[in-house]
């Protein structure tokens, strides 16, 4: 049976991966988040997941979003971008709920409130979407008046997978603090590295903008040095401080 005889065949299976590697895109790169929203909830303990990591999708996502109105990608990028977005605003919400619940400190701490020492460590879920709609609107408002600038956008559009670049940075950073990477999941890393080789070899074969791939790359490593972490942590535990034997040992402490 020669090539053409074969087209009633290729065609639609071609379309069908093509679809299939479009839903991965989409929906992907939510699915880490699922054992470590499932932890969070399990434990109620918050501690091992760092929220800084909701911060940088939030304000990739948003910016790649604006990147889009001055130079369109493909539909499954920017629907990418809106899923994540949800998805970051449901993992704060569950974040912030059981962080204040073991609070022993009652004071409410709020957006408006301005103070850079408890910035996106605020009290209630409502602030950190009054943040996110504040950062939004001016930078909506930016690109509105910038858009028909092409070295803006595409400085927008490398800012964008540049913060994206830096998802891993406050895990890392936060593992790095404790010396430890208990409460974090090692399920959701696996899949950040999974899902960002997937998402950097489909930028290239899809020949999206040079920045994405660049970042994607960039990302991998970020997401292999957490991996390298965790098994340093696992074979190397941080030794337990010596208590002293002292009177005020216990209070001091």
């Amino acid at each position: 049976m020669d090539a053409e005889g074969l087209d009633w065949l290729l065609v639609p299976l071609h379309q069908l991966v093509s679809w299939g590697a479009a839903g991965a895109m989409v929906f992907g790169g939510v699915v880490p988040y699922i054992p470590q929203y499932r932890d969070i909830r399990r434990t109620q303990n918050a501690e091992g997941f760092s929220p800084y990591v909701c911060l940088v999708l939030l304000v990739a996502n948003i910016l790649r979003i604006l990147f889009w109105f001055g130079r369109h990608f493909e539909s499954p990028l920017l629907w990418q971008s809106i899923i994540m977005i949800l998805t970051m605003l449901v993992m704060l919400k569950l974040c912030t709920e059981v962080r204040v619940a073991n609070e022993l400190n009652i004071k409410r701490r709020i957006f408006a409130d301005f103070d850079p020492h408890h910035f996106w460590h605020w009290s209630s879920f409502a602030d950190y979407v009054q943040c996110v709609l504040a950062f939004t609107g001016v930078a909506g408002y930016v690109t509105y008046l910038s858009i028909d600038s092409s070295l803006f956008v595409e400085t927008l559009g490398f800012l964008a997978v540049l913060t994206e670049a830096m998802l891993g940075v406050p895990q890392l950073y936060r593992n790095h603090c404790h010396q430890s990477t208990e409460g974090m999941s090692i399920q959701m890393v696996l899949m950040w590295a999974s899902g960002d080789t997937f998402k950097t070899a489909y930028f290239l074969l899809n020949g999206a903008p040079l920045q994405f791939s660049v970042c994607g790359l960039l990302q991998v490593l970020v997401d292999l040095a957490i991996l390298a972490q965790a098994y340093t942590f696992a074979r190397h535990p941080p030794k337990p401080a010596p208590h002293m034997a002292h009177p005020t040992s216990a209070k001091a402490l």
